[in-house]
C-alpha cells in the first residue's frame, strides 16, 4: 500500500473510531449490560456470514455480466476483485471508490478495457436502478409509514430519488448519442489540463475517442446480445442490497430484540444513497451518525450504540480486512508474474 493510501486508511479508521466512542459514551448505561446478557453471539457470526454471502453475490453479478459479453471470468477471480475493491472504497471519499480496481482486475482476466469499464459502470447503474425503485416502492406503497424516520430524511429520499432518475435518463441519452459523452469528457479533460498547465492533449483525446466508442459498442451489446447477463446482474443486485439490509435485523435478534425488516430496508436505502456522496473517506463518521439517528427511533437507546458498533464492524472493519486479503493476493500474483518473465 502506498504512503498516501496508508494515510487515508488511518484517517478513515481514526474518524470512525472517534465517532463510535462518542456514540457509546452517550448511549451505554447500566441497562445496556443487562440487555447484553440476553444476547446470542452466534447471530453476530450469522450476520457476518450473510455479509460475506452478499459479497459473493456481488462477485457473481460481475461474472454473469462478463459472461453476457462473451467472457469467462472465474468466480474466484471475481470474489478476489470484489474483496480488493473494498479496501479502496474504505479509504476514498464515499464508498463508491473501488471501480478502478474492478476494471483493472477484469482486464487482467482477459476483458477488454472498454468492456471492463462498461461492466463496472453498468453495475452502478443497476445499483441506482434498484435503490431508486426501492425508494419509489416505499414512497408509493408504504405511504406515511416510512416517514417515521423524520421529515428531513424523507425529503432527502425524495430529492435523491429524483436525482438518481435524472442521472439514469441522462446516461441513457448519452449512450444513444455517444457524441454527447465524448464532448463532456473532452471538456473535462481539457479543463484539468489547463489547471495542471499541460498543453499536449492529443494522446488523451485519441484515447477518449477510442474508449467511448468501445464503451458505446459494449453497452449496445448488453442491450442486444448480453440481455441475459444484464438480467442476471439485476437479480444479483436486488439480492445483494436485500442481504445487506437484513444484517441489522439479524444482529438485533442476537441482542434479544425483535427484528425490524421493513424499517431497516428504508433506513439502509437512505444510508446507501448518502454514502455515495463523497463526504469522508469510506463514509466514516457519516454512516455511524446516520445509523444512530435513524435506528434510535426503533431501538432502545441503551442498545443503539452497541448495534452501530456491531453493524460497522461487519460492513466496514471486516471490509478492510477482506480488502487487505484481496490486495495481498493481487500483489503476490503480480510479483509471481514478474518473476516468471
Amino acid at each position: 500500500m502506498k504512503k498516501n493510501e496508508r494515510r487515508w486508511l488511518w484517517l478513515s479508521l481514526g474518524f470512525s473510531l472517534l465517532v463510535l466512542v462518542i456514540i457509546l459514551f452517550f448511549t451505554v448505561d447500566a441497562n445496556t449490560f443487562a440487555l447484553l446478557q440476553k444476547g446470542d453471539p452466534l447471530f453476530f457470526l450469522l450476520a457476518m456470514l450473510i455479509h460475506i454471502v452478499a459479497l459473493c453475490v456481488w462477485a457473481l453479478r460481475i461474472k454473469w455480466m462478463s459472461w453476457g459479453l462473451g467472457y469467462k471470468v472465474p468466480l474466484l477471480h471475481c470474489i478476489n476483485l470484489v474483496f480488493a475493491n473494498l479496501l479502496i472504497a474504505a479509504i476514498t471519499p464515499s464508498q463508491a471508490g473501488g471501480e478502478p480496481v474492478r476494471v483493472h482486475e477484469l482486464y487482467r482476466a482477459g476483458v477488454k478495457v472498454g468492456d471492463a469499464t462498461a461492466i463496472v459502470i453498468t453495475e452502478r447503474i443497476l445499483d441506482g436502478f434498484v435503490l431508486g425503485l426501492g425508494g419509489a416502492f416505499f414512497m408509493l406503497v408504504l405511504g406515511s409509514m416510512w416517514q417515521q424516520i423524520g421529515s428531513v430524511y424523507s425529503y432527502f429520499l425524495y430529492a435523491s430519488w429524483i436525482m438518481m432518475t435524472a442521472i439514469a435518463l441522462l446516461f441513457l441519452y448519452s449512450v444513444k448519442n455517444p457524441l454527447v459523452l465524448k464532448r463532456f469528457l473532452l471538456r473535462a479533460t481539457r479543463y484539468i489540463a489547463r489547471v495542471r498547465g499541460k498543453t499536449k492533449m492529443e494522446k488523451y483525446e485519441q484515447m477518449i475517442d477510442r474508449e467511448v466508442d468501445n464503451f458505446h459498442s459494449t453497452l449496445s451489446m448488453f442491450l442486444s446480445q448480453g440481455k441475459t447477463g444484464l438480467f442476471l446482474g439485476l437479480l444479483c443486485t436486488a439480492c445483494f442490497w436485500f442481504l445487506e439490509a437484513v444484517i441489522v435485523s439479524v444482529i438485533l435478534v442476537g441482542l434479544g430484540q425483535p427484528p425490524i425488516f421493513i424499517e431497516s430496508l428504508i433506513i439502509q436505502l437512505i444510508i446507501a444513497i448518502i454514502m455515495m456522496i463523497p463526504l469522508t473517506p469510506g463514509g466514516s463518521g457519516i454512516a455511524e451518525i446516520l445509523f444512530t439517528s435513524m435506528y434510535s427511533i426503533f431501538v432502545p437507546t441503551s442498545l443503539v450504540g452497541i448495534l452501530v458498533v456491531l453493524w460497522r464492524t461487519i460492513l466496514y472493519y471486516l471490509n478492510i480486512l477482506l480488502g487487505l486479503l484481496g490486495s495481498l493476493m493481487i500483489v503476490r500474483r503480480e510479483a509471481a508474474g514478474k518473476d516468471s518473465e
